[in-house]
């Protein structure tokens, strides 16, 4: 495939804490098959096949296979694509606690500060649910998996939020402490860490992360999304 404009074609890092998000470059012309998609303030682009991640429909093409997708998943998407694209104008910083992670996402920018603010609640909301939303994380499976174990403080400020998340168990702090990692990667490099995420998701195939964990211990279910 010829690169040129990159652009973002996937969720989820997130994510300020969730997650989790694909930068493919792609022309932005008429008849590329790429084109930004609209609805709902995100800069999500088609994904190959003429459907739109700004609200107006699932997603679909190379996306489709990596997340369970529901109700909420293309307007969850638009936003983890606007924070993307805008990462130099998000502030992060990360403390590791002895038991999970303190995180603060913020931004000067009003409509910026305020996408954070809407996918810390939309995260912590799936978190809280079991409703994945996973494009590029290989530690996201671990911690929605262990959500039960998991306790959150999650606090909105004017200009983003400030996250803690804590664990008592040594696997859920570890993949805690990982994905905040992802994140804070997402916001130093933009659409470049996006697709360098989505790419190694890409290449452990329907069965993401969990079924490469799976493989490793002799149990593994490829047919299992994420």
């Amino acid at each position: 495939m010829k690169y040129t404009t990159q652009i973002a074609i996937a969720v989820a890092a997130t994510m300020v804490f969730g997650t989790t998000v694909l930068a493919q470059s792609a022309s932005s012309g008429p008849g590329t098959g790429h084109e930004h998609g609209s609805g709902g303030g995100g800069r999500g682009p088609t994904m190959g096949h003429g459907t739109g991640t700004g609200g107006h429909g699932p997603m679909a093409g190379p996306t489709a296979m990596l997340t369970k997708q529901d109700a909420n998943s293309a307007a969850d998407m638009g936003v983890v694509m606007n924070l993307v694209h805008d990462n130099t104008k998000i502030r992060r910083t990360v403390t590791n606690l002895p038991d999970g992670i303190r995180t603060v996402t913020e931004s000067d920018d009003p409509k910026i500060a305020q996408d954070i603010k809407t996918h810390v609640a939309s995260m912590s909301g799936r978190l809280k649910d079991g409703r994945e939303f996973n494009l590029f994380s290989t530690t996201l499976p671990v911690i929605f998996d262990n959500a039960k174990n998991i306790k959150s403080v999650v606090e909105m400020t004017d200009k983003g939020a400030i996250v803690t998340r804590t664990s008592t168990d040594a696997k859920v702090v570890a993949a805690l402490q990982g994905h905040a990692g992802e994140v804070t990667e997402l916001v130093q490099e933009g659409p470049t860490a996006f697709h360098r995420g989505m790419n190694a998701r890409m290449a452990m195939g329907p069965g993401g992360p969990r079924a490469a964990m799976g493989a490793a211990a002799g149990t593994g279910n490829p047919a299992q999304a994420q």
